[in-house]
């Protein structure tokens, strides 16, 4: 059975480092250095999660030199701010959410 686009997108959310990226760089963008020190997580894990990020085009970087600096695709920010209305709108209802 083929994955849909759903499957493969949510999939690439589906852990809480990944998370945990993506909600750092809402804020801004950043290096791999930095994202290991805000996240306090080994860098090649944070590396790997770059990776399956950038492979469904979550995330995008640029090339600074030796430096990649990473940032949220700007397809994704309308997502996020969907989620979070959604959060605070309906959320507050389900206290399974909580």
């Amino acid at each position: 059975m083929k994955k849909s686009t759903y499957h493969i997108f949510f999939s690439k959310l589906s852990t809480p480092l990944r998370i945990d990226i993506i909600s750092s760089l809402e804020k801004k963008p950043k290096s791999v250095t930095e994202l290991v020190k805000e996240l306090k997580a080994e860098q090649s894990k944070i590396s790997h999660a770059l990776k399956e990020l950038r492979d469904c085009n979550i995330i995008d970087y640029e090339q600074k030199g030796k430096k990649r600096i990473y940032s949220l695709n700007k397809t994704i920010i309308p997502i996020l701010r969907l989620i979070k209305c959604h959060g605070e709108k309906c959320c507050s209802i389900c206290r399974g959410c909580k």
